[in-house]
């Protein structure tokens, strides 16, 4: 068998469906479906965070994202609120009914947040952090697992093992572009891994073209280029004003450019075969 054996399609032949169980009624992921995550990068103030989140539910999207402890590469960047951001995060699960996916960060927080959101983000800079991996494997909650800034998809796949082979089965790939020699994008794309990975993985995978190219004007284009190479969903950022936004306003969509990207990937979903839920 391959070294990542349990995500392996040697183990599993069917494509695994997450269930997301929101407070309204369940998100799912994976074969067929084709789910949009969307928020802004971190969780700012009350009011900004529950406006975005009425204007997203009404836009289409089924699952918010919002960064309450966010690994920043200078220490004088914003932090994110903690668990001060929390209770704004729970105000608009309850609001709009959406299920909440925020990153963790540190094993102290895990039962904090265990019962206030829907999904765990493990991101980027902790995809081989194998304390927090074996700790995700240990709860029964959907993880949501980014690829390393440098790693393979070997690499990537092996760090999903890690909380499969603790017991939680329940995780979504995300690809998020991986650093390479070129400068006029944030990351380099890596459209290839998506199909390599539905090829070796049963795991449902989605794509943050956000994060891949950090440049708003990328977003909806490599969105639409990710499900057509048959990602199960994407996670993108939008602020109300990227100008103003304390965290990755340059790859942030304003409201009225989400809904023109739902409107194209609403068509290309359709062609694909794949369902977006009301």
């Amino acid at each position: 068998m391959r070294p990542f054996k349990l995500v392996s399609r040697d183990y599993q032949a069917d494509n695994t469906i997450i269930k997301i169980e929101g407070p309204v009624q369940p998100v799912f992921i994976g074969q067929g479906y084709c789910t949009l995550i969307a928020g802004p990068c971190a969780v700012e103030s009350r009011d900004q965070y529950l406006e975005l989140a009425g204007l997203l539910r009404d836009s289409g999207a089924h699952m918010l994202r919002g960064g309450l402890f966010k690994p920043r590469t200078s220490p004088y960047s914003f932090q994110g609120m903690g668990r001060e951001g929390l209770e704004i995060l729970k105000e608009a699960r309850q609001l709009t009914g959406m299920p909440v996916v925020t990153e963790i960060m540190d094993l102290h927080d895990i039962d904090d947040l265990y019962d206030s959101i829907d999904v765990f983000q493990v991101g980027s800079r902790n995809m081989q952090n194998y304390s927090l991996l074996e700790a995700m494997g240990r709860i029964r909650k959907p993880v949501l697992l980014k690829r390393g800034l440098s790693a393979t998809i070997e690499e990537w796949l092996l760090a999903a093992e890690y909380i499969l082979s603790g017991g939680n089965r329940e995780v979504i790939l995300c690809e998020r572009g991986i650093r390479t020699f070129e400068p006029y994008t944030r990351n380099t794309v890596d459209i290839g891994a998506v199909v390599m990975v539905k090829e070796l993985s049963h795991l449902p995978v989605i794509v943050d073209p956000s994060h891949a190219t950090g440049k708003w004007r990328m977003v909806t284009p490599v969105a639409a280029a990710a499900i057509a190479a048959g990602a199960d969903g994407l996670m993108v950022e939008v602020h109300q004003d990227p100008d103003q936004a304390l965290s990755d306003g340059k790859q942030s969509l304003t409201p009225v450019n989400y809904q023109q990207l739902m409107v194209r990937i609403a068509s290309l979903a359709q062609l694909e075969g794949k369902i977006i839920q009301k």
